[in-house]
Parts: structure tokens; C-alpha cells; sequence
């Protein structure tokens, strides 16, 4: 079995960040991100980068960083109690972005790694990460993309190993409080050390390499879409979700602050602005109505993009906004 190496993995996260940000710099044409370079007083450190009102992201944020200790933080530890006390090293990156236009949709992923260390045993180390979609219109052909390419980035690996992660993201990234998903899902992998190191890394590379593939089409074919009030509150709306899921259930947002890690580039996958209503419900019929159904399990690649509501238009106006 071959031996972890976090040297090697760090330097593959390193120069993902860099490719991210000029990918998605390149796609957003105006703005440019920003580096914020930070030291956690218990070891380790990260930089940030944000890009912030641009052409295409109202906020986005790619971050890179690498954390360490002599103990794992209980949200490390939780399903493995047996590795509770020790020391640790923990690298990733993790991306959240906000387009300003309600037709592109948000998305976030990650991909990380960490190893659990003791005096006179055996390190214990683990990959995870993945990558998911969150539209707030509805779009069939869209989703079927998505999910196209998060199967493709799996093959090489085992026919089971899509449906396995597809399914995992559908189950962890839903808001139990509002029996809802957050988004279309994509794929969500943790506690990944089958095969020895080699082959997980190799995995882990295959997700971070894909991302781009799986989003910026869809941006592309989003971007130019007309939007107005309406659509804009709607967006402030869904986005109100995203900030409960990422508070209430995310495990790296509970990571990042049980580990002492940076505040500001924890919560940098907040979106700018966000709203909430008491009691909502879209009017019956509503391009707004449609997401309801829509954001719920499935197996998008069963469906074929000629499907009914593939791409529920937003030009009925009702008198009720979010």
C-alpha cells in the first residue's frame, strides 16, 4: 500500500487554487480576485482569495488552507472516536460561488485531506470533498450537464462509485429543518482511504480537475439571461437557505471554527446579501413554483433534456415577491 505524502498533496491544492481563480477570473471578465494570506496561532495557515462585483460573481471565494495540532477537533472525530487526542494535519481547498444574475446558478466544492497522527502508531489519513449546484430557476438540460460530467470524473474509478457519491450529496446536502435539498446535489465523498493512498489522490484529483468542466458551460449559457426585480428577490430569497444550511449543518463551516481556523475565510461562503420572509409560498404556476419540485432527489441522468419544465420560464409575473 503506498504511504500518504502531505507535501505532494499540498502542492497538487496549491496549484488548484491558482487554476480555479484563473478560470473563473477569466469567466467573470472584469473583476479579479484578491489574496488575503493568514497564520492560525495553533499552527498552520491559508490565503484566501475573493473576487467581489464583478461582470459575472457578486461574490465568490476560493480558499486554500492548511491547518495543524495536537488534537482533532470533535467534528473530526465524531465518527471516528477512536482518534480523538490526536495530533493532525488538515489541507484543503474550498470554493463558493455567488453569480449576481438569478439564471446562473450558485455552486460550491472542495477537495481535502487529512491525517490523524500518534507516538507509536500507524497515521490514520483520509481524502474528501465533491462539488454541488444550487439554481434558483430551474433547468433540466443544466442539471443533466452537471451530472454528466461529475459521472465522467468517477468512471475510471468504478461504475458504482458515481451512483454511491451522487447519492451522499443528495442526502448530506439537505436542510432537515425544511425537508428540502439545497440544490441539484453533484457528488460528496468523506473518510476516503480505500485502495491506499495513490488511488484516493488520484480520485481526489479527478473532482478538483472537473469542476470547471461541470459549471462554466452553464455559466456561459446563463449569464446573458434578463432578470429583474422580481427574479433578484426570489434570489435573495433561495439564498436565505444556503446561509441555514451552511450555519446549522455544514461540517467544515463546524470544522473551520472548532479548529480555531480564520473567521473571515470560514464564513466567505456566505453570499453578500441574502433575505428572508415569513411564511412564503410562490404563486401556483410560477416560474418560482416550479423549484420546488425540482430540488428534490432524482436520477438526473434518467431524464432526458426534451422532459416537461425543463426550463420554466420566469416571465409569468404574479403580485407576490419573496
Amino acid at each position: 500500500m503506498s504511504q500518504p505524502t502531505l507535501d505532494e498533496v499540498k502542492a497538487y491544492l496549491l496549484a488548484l487554487q491558482d487554476r480555479l481563480c484563473e478560470a473563473l477570473a477569466h469567466a467573470d471578465g472584469r473583476a479579479s480576485f484578491r489574496e488575503d494570506s493568514w497564520t492560525r496561532e495553533d499552527g498552520g495557515g491559508g490565503r484566501s482569495r475573493v473576487i467581489e462585483n464583478g461582470a459575472l460573481f457578486e461574490k465568490g471565494g476560493v480558499n486554500f488552507s492548511h491547518v495543524h495540532g495536537t488534537r482533532l477537533p470533535p467534528s473530526a472525530s465524531a465518527a471516528r472516536p477512536e482518534l480523538a487526542g490526536r495530533g493532525f494535519h488538515a489541507v484543503g481547498v474550498s470554493w463558493v460561488l455567488h453569480p449576481e444574475n438569478p439564471h446562473v446558478p450558485t455552486s460550491h466544492g472542495n477537495v481535502r485531506f487529512f491525517i490523524a497522527e500518534a507516538e507509536g502508531e500507524e497515521p490514520v489519513w483520509w481524502f474528501g470533498g465533491g462539488y454541488d449546484l444550487t439554481p434558483f430557476y430551474p433547468r433540466l438540460d443544466d442539471a443533466i450537464h452537471w451530472h454528466e460530467v461529475a459521472r465522467a470524473a468517477c468512471a475510471p474509478f468504478g461504475e458504482a462509485v458515481y451512483p454511491r457519491y451522487k447519492a451522499w450529496c443528495d442526502d448530506y446536502f439537505f436542510l432537515k429543518h425544511r425537508g428540502e435539498t439545497r440544490g441539484i446535489g453533484g457528488l460528496f465523498f468523506d473518510d476516503l482511504n480505500e485502495g491506499g493512498f495513490d488511488a484516493c489522490f488520484a480520485f481526489q484529483r479527478a473532482i478538483g480537475d472537473s469542476f470547471c468542466d461541470a459549471y462554466l458551460p452553464i455559466v456561459e449559457r446563463r449569464r446573458d439571461e434578463p432578470w429583474g426585480e422580481r427574479e433578484r428577490n426570489f434570489q435573495l430569497y433561495r439564498r436565505g437557505r444556503y446561509v441555514e444550511f451552511n450555519l446549522v449543518w455544514d461540517r467544515g463551516t463546524l470544522f473551520g471554527l472548532q479548529s480555531g481556523g480564520r473567521t473571515e475565510s470560514i464564513l466567505m461562503s456566505m453570499p453578500p446579501l441574502a433575505r428572508w420572509e415569513y411564511d412564503y409560498a410562490p404563486e401556483p404556476g410560477s416560474a418560482e413554483a416550479t423549484l420546488g419540485d425540482f430540488l428534490r432527489p432524482r436520477e438526473w441522468l434518467d431524464e432526458t433534456s426534451s422532459s416537461p419544465g425543463q426550463a420554466a420560464s420566469s416571465s409569468h409575473h404574479s403580485k407576490e415577491t419573496p
